[in-house]
Formats: C-alpha cells, sequence, structure tokens
C-alpha cells in the first residue's frame, strides 16, 4: 500500500497544501514549527478519524488541529492498496464518518463495516490494521529515540520488551511482578493479614456468629406466625359461624316480624267478628223498636155516620114536632135542644175528624221513617257482609302468610347447616361466639405484640443475612479474582514461553541480521535470555550487555527491532513513517541506516520527516533516489 496524494484543505496551521509522495523513499523536509508533524497527523487522521479525547493532554486532537483560519476543517487523502486499486477519501474532521471513493469517483463508504464509536473503519477493514498498532508499529517519533545518557535504561528496557514480548511497553517481568503485586494488593494470601481476602474471611466469621446469636429469633418468629395462622383460623371460623348465625337471626327476626304482622290480621279479624255481633244486636233492637213504634201507632178511624144519624134524626124529629105539635115554645124548645145538640154532633165530629187527620200525618210519617230504620239496617248488613268477606281475605292472607313465612325459613336455612339452633337458643350463641371471638382477638393482639417485639432482631437478622451474601459474594469475587490472576499469570508464562521459543528467536534473527548491515558487521549476533536479558556479540565473538553499549548503538538497536516488525503486521505492505528519529545518529550510522532501509524495502513506501539536511545530502551522495517535498 502507498500514499500517493494529499489534499490539505485546512489542518491546523496547513491550509490549501497539496503533497505527492512516490513509491519509495519520500524525504519530507522542513525547519522546526514548519508543519512536520501536522503532515503526519493529518495521514493518521485521514485513516482513523480525529479522536475528542484528550487521553490526559491539555487538548485533544480536534481542539489542537482546528484550522487557525475559516471554518472548513477538511481534506482529501489518495492510496494505492497492494491490488492496484486506488481509493481515496474525504474527511471533514467535525464529522465522524468520512467519503470513501473508488477509482471511479463513485462513492462506496457504506461498503465497509461502521463502528459505534470509531465510525466507518475501512482502512482497518483493508488493511486489518488499527490506529493503534499503525502509531506503535509503522509510526517512529523523535520521542521514542531521542533519549539522554541518563535515559539509557528506558531504551534498553523498550528493545528488552519488544525481544521478550513482542510491544516494546510489555515487560515479562515487569508484568509478572504487577500482577503478583495486584495478588496481594487485590485479593492477599492465606499468610498475608489485612488484605481483602483476609479482611472478608474474617468479616465472614464475625457474620456468623451473629447470624446464630439471632437465630433464636427466627425460630421463635415461626412459632409466633404458627399460632398467629391458628387463631386466624380460628377466627375466621368463628366469624363465618357468626355470619351464619346472625343470617339465621335475620331469617328469625324476619318471620317473626311477619308473624306479628298476621297476628295484627287475626286480631283485625276478631275485631271484625265482634262488629258483625254488635251490627246483628243493633239490627235486632232496631227492628224490635221499629215494631213497637209501629204497633202503638194504630190509628181508628172515627164514626162519623152515627152523628150524622142523630142529626138526621133529630132534624126529623123537628119535623114531626111542628107536624104534630102545636105548642110554639116546646117547638122551639126542642128546637133550640137538637140545635144544641146538632151543634155539639158537628164540633165532635169536626174535633174527630181533625184528629184523625193529624194521626195520619204523623202514621205517614212513621211509615216513611221506616224506611229509613230498613235502609239503615240495609247499611248494617251490608257492613256485616263487608267484614265477613274482609275476614275471609284475611283467613286466606293469614293462612298464605304462615305457608310463605315456613318455606322461606326451609330455603334460606337449608344451606346453613346449623345443627341444635332455634330461635329460642340463638342468641344465647350469637353472645357465646361473639364472646370467644373477642377473645380470640384479645390473644392475637398479644401475639402481634410478640411479633413487633422481635422486629428489630429479625431486621438485623435480615440485614446481617445481607451483610453475609455480600461478604460471600465479595469473597467469591475475590476468588474469581484470584483465579482470574492465577490463570493470567499461566497464560503469560505460556505466551512468554511460546514467544522465546517461536517469536523471540524470529526477532533476534532479523535483529542480529539489521544490526550487522546498520553497523557494518560491527554486532552481528544478538541473543535475548532471561538472566542477562539482551546481550550483543561484539567481533571478537564475546557477548556483553547491551547497557554497555553506546546510546546511539542502542537507537540503532531499537530502530532496527522496530522495523523487523513491520513485516508480518498485514498482508498490505503499508508505508513506514520515521518522525525526526535521527537525532542521536552520527553521519556514518545515519548512512549505514538510509541504506539499509534502501536495501531493505525497495517495495515499501518510508516516509522520513526531517528537519536537518544531512538525510538529503547523504541519499544524494550514495546516487540514491528519493522523492523531496519541502514544507
Amino acid at each position: 500500500m502507498k500514499i500517493k496524494k494529499l489534499k490539505i484543505n485546512n489542518f491546523g496551521k496547513l491550509k490549501d497544501k497539496e503533497i505527492e509522495l512516490k513509491d519509495n523513499l519520500n524525504i519530507i523536509f522542513g525547519k522546526n514549527e514548519a508543519g512536520k508533524s501536522t503532515i503526519l497527523k493529518y495521514i493518521v487522521n485521514s485513516f482513523y478519524g480525529i479522536s475528542k479525547n484528550k487521553k490526559g493532554k491539555e487538548y485533544s486532537d480536534l481542539e489542537r488541529y482546528k484550522p487557525w483560519s475559516g471554518e472548513d476543517f477538511s481534506g482529501r487523502l489518495t492510496y494505492e492498496l497492494d491490488n492496484g486499486k486506488t481509493y481515496e477519501v474525504y474527511r471533514d474532521f467535525k464529522k465522524k464518518n468520512p467519503k470513501i471513493f473508488n477509482e471511479e469517483m463513485e462513492d462506496i463508504s457504506k461498503q465497509f463495516p461502521i463502528d459505534k464509536t470509531e465510525g466507518n473503519i475501512f482502512f482497518y477493514d483493508q488493511t486489518k490494521v488499527d490506529e493503534e498498532l499503525f502509531l506503535s508499529t509503522l509510526v517512529i517519533n523523535q520521542q521514542e529515540t531521542k533519549l539522554q545518557k541518563n535515559e539509557q535504561g528506558i531504551l534498553m528496557q523498550k528493545i528488552a520488551n519488544l525481544v521478550g514480548t513482542g510491544e516494546d511497553n510489555v515487560s515479562y517481568k515487569l508484568a509478572i511482578d504487577r500482577i503478583n503485586r495486584r495478588q496481594l494488593d487485590e485479593v492477599g494470601t492465606q499468610r498475608s493479614r489485612e488484605r481483602p481476602i483476609n479482611i472478608i474471611e474474617n468479616t465472614i466469621k464475625e457474620l456468623e456468629i451473629q447470624k446464630q446469636e439471632l437465630k433464636k429469633y427466627e425460630e421463635m418468629q415461626y412459632d409466633i406466625e404458627n399460632k398467629e395462622n391458628n387463631i386466624l383460623e380460628e377466627i375466621k371460623q368463628i366469624e363465618e359461624r357468626l355470619q351464619i348465625l346472625n343470617q339465621y337471626k335475620i331469617i328469625f327476626e324476619n318471620s317473626k316480624l311477619e308473624n306479628e304482622k298476621l297476628l295484627l290480621k287475626e286480631n283485625i279479624k276478631k275485631q271484625n267478628i265482634e262488629k258483625i255481633r254488635e251490627l246483628d244486636g243493633k239490627i235486632d233492637q232496631i227492628q224490635l223498636e221499629n215494631k213497637n213504634a209501629l204497633e202503638n201507632k194504630k190509628i181508628i178511624k172515627p164514626k162519623f155516620i152515627s152523628g150524622f144519624v142523630i142529626e138526621i134524626f133529630l132534624i126529623f124529629i123537628n119535623i114531626l114536632q111542628f107536624i104534630f105539635l102545636k105548642n110554639n115554645i116546646l117547638n122551639y124548645i126542642i128546637l133550640g135542644i137538637s140545635v144544641i145538640i146538632s151543634l155539639i154532633l158537628i164540633i165532635n165530629i169536626g174535633k174527630a175528624q181533625k184528629k184523625y187527620k193529624k194521626e195520619i200525618k204523623v202514621r205517614q210519617e212513621m211509615l216513611k221513617q221506616n224506611e229509613l230504620v230498613q235502609e239503615k239496617i240495609k247499611l248494617l248488613q251490608d257492613e256485616i257482609i263487608n267484614l265477613e268477606k274482609n275476614n275471609e281475605d284475611i283467613s286466606l292472607e293469614i293462612n298464605l302468610g304462615k305457608q310463605k313465612i315456613e318455606q322461606e325459613i326451609i330455603s334460606k336455612t337449608k344451606d346453613l347447616s346449623l345443627e341444635n339452633i332455634n330461635s329460642n337458643n340463638i342468641y344465647e350463641n350469637i353472645n357465646m361466639l361473639q364472646n370467644r371471638l373477642n377473645n380470640k382477638k384479645i390473644e392475637l393482639h398479644s401475639i402481634e405484640l410478640d411479633k413487633t417485639n422481635i422486629i428489630p432482631k429479625l431486621e438485623k437478622l435480615a440485614m446481617l443475612e445481607e451483610k453475609y451474601v455480600n461478604a460471600i459474594e465479595q469473597k467469591q469475587n475475590l476468588e474469581k479474582l484470584n483465579m482470574s490472576i492465577v490463570l493470567a499469570k499461566e497464560i503469560l508464562q505460556e505466551c512468554y514461553e511460546k514467544m522465546r521459543h517461536t517469536v523471540t528467536p524470529k526477532f533476534t534473527q532479523n535483529l542480529s541480521k539489521n544490526i550487522a548491515e546498520i553497523t557494518d558487521s560491527k554486532y552481528t549476533n544478538v541473543r535475548f535470555n532471561d538472566e542477562k536479558g539482551l546481550i550483543v556479540e561484539t567481533q571478537n565473538g564475546e557477548y556483553v550487555p547491551v547497557a554497555k553499549l553506546s546510546v546511539g548503538t542502542i537507537e540503532q538497536l531499537y530502530l532496527s527491532l522496530r522495523l523487523s516488525m513491520v513485516e508480518d503486521l498485514s498482508s498490505e505492505t503499508l508505508p513506514i513513517i520515521l518522525d525526526e528519529v535521527f537525532a542521536y545518529f552520527d553521519d556514518e550510522r545515519l548512512e549505514n541506516f538510509l541504506k539499509y532501509v534502501y536495501r531493505q524495502y525497495p517495495n515499501r513506501q518510508v516516509l522520513i520527516f526531517t528537519c536537518t539536511n544531512r538525510e538529503i545530502d547523504i541519499l544524494e551522495k550514495n546516487g540514491l533516489k528519493f522523492n523531496l517535498i519541502k514544507i
């Protein structure tokens, strides 16, 4: 893979900058603060995106490389893979995802996977190299090799780490020591004191003792709950029985009310009978009185004929007197007497006639009164008939009411399952059950008080149980952590042994070859062992520890080791980027290294960032082709 072209629109201090890179050796030359490191950062951020995370620094890359002028924060990078296909990535660094174009300038961004955090990971998908690995192998900067004499041990340690573990920041011994310290600090051992495992085991023992003391209250709780449940069951049964009895009582009282209603009707019936008797007597009395009154008021018609006969007789006598008697005085006397008798007779007949008419009128009034009496009697007889009919209706209602009461009692009490209970002892049974219920409730209240008194103990026990479970869980977690640490040490040991027998020999072989070429065979063989670490064979065949070498030689050794790692990094021949790494190389070492790089990597793109002319002069002196980019 080769980077073909950079088109920086706006990135940090760089604006409207275009850079074309060649296949093999590229020298990016510029004075300090000219923007070389910015170009390097632009390349990395184009492939992997720019980070908003400060990672312990004062500013994040996003803040640091935000353009000095203008709002545009973008650029393009063109690169070619080993299969000959060319791609162009366009980045708006304010956005997470770039746009990827193929040779036909078709947007193929969606063909690559998307990571939630990183966004479009097209470059990883093509090379299988993530940003961390890219920076730790392919990019070597001046901070890693530009060391003072007193920092020689740091670089030596990096070399030993690379040879021993394949990572310059990972030391097997240091890793083991740290793991052991972590195991002791975070877990502890059976022999240690005041370590997490010891503290938690002591805590568990103390909790077990406290729990055992409070367990008796738990047993008391079970007994109290059993008693409480039994009493509640008895109360339930009593209340159910009371409910049944109260239902029966209601039925009984209702039937009693109905019977009282019937009794009222019986009384009405009796009253009706008594009234009928009274009415019958009254009728008899009225009839008798009416009869007597009629009999006492019989009318005797006066005999007016005898009076008229006497009067006619007197008139006849007077006529005869005047005919046969010639005595006028006697005639007049007899006539006077006749007249007087006639007058008396006329007066008596008048009186008798007047009396008769009066009696006739009284009789007529009595007859009218008799009619009224008969009507009154008829009304009384009708009232008697109505009362008798009312009594019949009442009798029917009483019979039906009694039947209804009996039926209701039978229907409503058949499911009550009452034995030896009747209307006479219902109240006695209810009172007895009510007293029993009250006693049970008092007993229940007493048990509830006992229960309330042990609740604090049980709550404390529950709290201890929770602490105990947490402690057991903590112990299990510590044991799991300890197992993980032991397993990690075993795996680390296995990996280290595998590294020593597989990777380390390859590293040392490549390193020996590289260092021999770089130092003109001054150092030809490099070995690594646990006892002495990294050792180097001199020209006279003596093995000396790397620590005895000069800083420059150690820097050569470290650089050559880093370069030897890129061979198996990816299926793509990724570019090597060297950023001001030759600060402590003298001219001879620098010339040897540049020749080595030129010969060793003819098909790999190499980018060398420098602020001096030494690299350019050496390459031109040796006739080595390179592409010069001046910033």
